[in-house]
């Protein structure tokens, strides 16, 4: 199995754990908490950055923006331009917020239950490396790699 396949393998795992921690306090899907925490704490200002940041297409960040407007969670104003919209939330967001929050330390206990303290603080500072190092861009795609050598 690849590193990726691996990774992605992981991400499913914690998600069904996170469903399952969030199905017991919400209805609402996990993709629009993790819109709302985002929002919330300015990490993404527009619907633009949102699509971006949940990996989905415009489309569907203006639907799950629609349906959290309808609910009261957030505002729409006007941006920088015509064409931007910045998002804002409500002060009857931050239950939601907390939900998400609690699932996401319960889901951190159980996985810490896997791993002692030394490698739960290694595999940490690694997916922060390797964080790091894509945010910056600096992984080299192979075709270039071997090109270079």
């Amino acid at each position: 199995m690849t590193l990726v396949e691996q990774v992605s393998s992981l991400r499913r795992g914690i998600h069904r754990l996170m469903n399952r921690q969030l199905n017991a306090q919400t209805r609402r899907p996990i993709h629009h908490l993790v819109a709302l925490k985002v929002i919330a704490l300015g990490e993404v200002r527009s619907q633009v950055e949102l699509a971006e940041r949940l990996s989905i297409d415009a489309p569907a960040a203006s639907r799950l923006v629609d349906r959290l407007v309808e609910d009261g969670l957030v505002t729409r104003s006007a941006g920088e331009n015509r064409r931007c919209v910045k998002l804002q939330v409500t002060h009857s967001v931050w239950p939601e917020v907390e939900i998400l929050g609690e699932a996401a330390r319960r889901v951190d206990a159980e996985v810490g239950r896997h791993l002692s303290a030394e490698e739960m603080g290694e595999l940490r500072r690694l997916l922060d490396k390797l964080l790091a190092s894509l945010a910056q861009n600096t992984v080299v795609p192979e075709k270039h790699a071997e090109s270079e050598r």
